[in-house]
């Protein structure tokens, strides 16, 4: 209930920051740090619609939202649409956003850069950080 709050609050805060019109959120960091199959597929989902309305996507995978980053990982599909959250995840990298590991994600796990999917890369904190500040790109974590 608290990870709904959470995305919910940061849902409405987007609202109230940035207006109701569609397209107005000119970048949006989503963060995933659950490993709840259905809240990485619902942040999926939402990264793809706010992409298709024009809003430049970037993806940070951390905690046990990393493990959709490896390639390893094979979750069963969602309804109604029969997707997995990896498959939104590649949607939104075909569309040219751009999908990362936190900084810790690697070094506290078994796990090492050659096990990511193609593309994910390893985020650093000030760049992270640059787009948490900066004024254009709205923050959303999951």
């Amino acid at each position: 209930m608290k990870k709904t709050l959470l995305v919910s609050l940061s849902l409405c805060s987007a609202l109230l920051a940035g207006g109701t019109q569609a397209g107005e959120i000119d970048k949006a960091l989503v963060v995933v740090n659950s490993g709840s199959l259905q809240t990485q597929g619902m942040a999926m989902v939402l990264a793809n619609a706010m992409q298709a309305k024009g809003t430049a996507v970037e993806v940070l995978l951390c905690d046990k939202g990393g493990d959709l980053a490896l390639k390893s990982t094979q979750n069963p599909t969602l309804k109604p649409r029969d997707v997995t959250p990896e498959q939104l995840m590649g949607k939104l990298q075909q569309g040219g956003a751009k999908v990362n590991v936190c900084a810790l994600y690697l070094p506290n796990s078994e796990h090492r850069q050659q096990d990511l999917r193609e593309g994910v890369g390893v985020a650093t904190p000030p760049a992270i950080a640059e787009q948490m500040i900066d004024d254009d790109t709205q923050v959303f974590s999951f």
